[in-house]
């Protein structure tokens, strides 16, 4: 059992998009609006006309939660860490995990940006953010 998602042939850029250092999100071309998660489908206006976009990489923290005990490999190994849910540039909240700060250090409206961790066990890269 691995707590990383696995790629499909979907979400396959994303997943490649990060191990180059990277974060993709998808934009609609009917209605403008970006989203993430990555959907087939606008969220906001149910339009299939949607494509990956490469995000920014800048957000700012809107909550997060201190996270003491987990014991799901590979998050136990991790103890105490910061979950997440920032807002990125584009818009779209996601969630994720805040590195490189300290608790106490977190303000709502904190600038971040991304940074990438590969798992050891997985080698699956997944977006983190961490202080701009």
């Amino acid at each position: 059992m691995t707590a990383t998602p696995e790629a499909d042939d979907f979400t396959r850029p994303f997943w490649d998009a990060a191990a180059a250092g990277a974060l993709l999100i998808r934009r609609c071309g009917d209605c403008g609006r970006a989203h993430h998660y990555p959907r087939e489908f606008c969220p906001h206006c149910w339009s299939e006309n949607v494509a990956w976009e490469r995000a920014s990489g800048r957000a700012v923290l809107h909550t997060w939660s201190v996270v003491h005990r987990n014991d799901l490999p590979p998050f136990g190994d991790r103890v105490p860490y910061t979950a997440a849910v920032v807002e990125l540039a584009e818009g779209p909240r996601m969630m994720t995990e805040v590195v490189a700060c300290a608790a106490a250090d977190l303000a709502v409206g904190m600038r971040l940006v991304v940074a990438f961790r590969t798992g050891e066990d997985d080698g699956v890269t997944v977006p983190v953010f961490r202080p701009a």
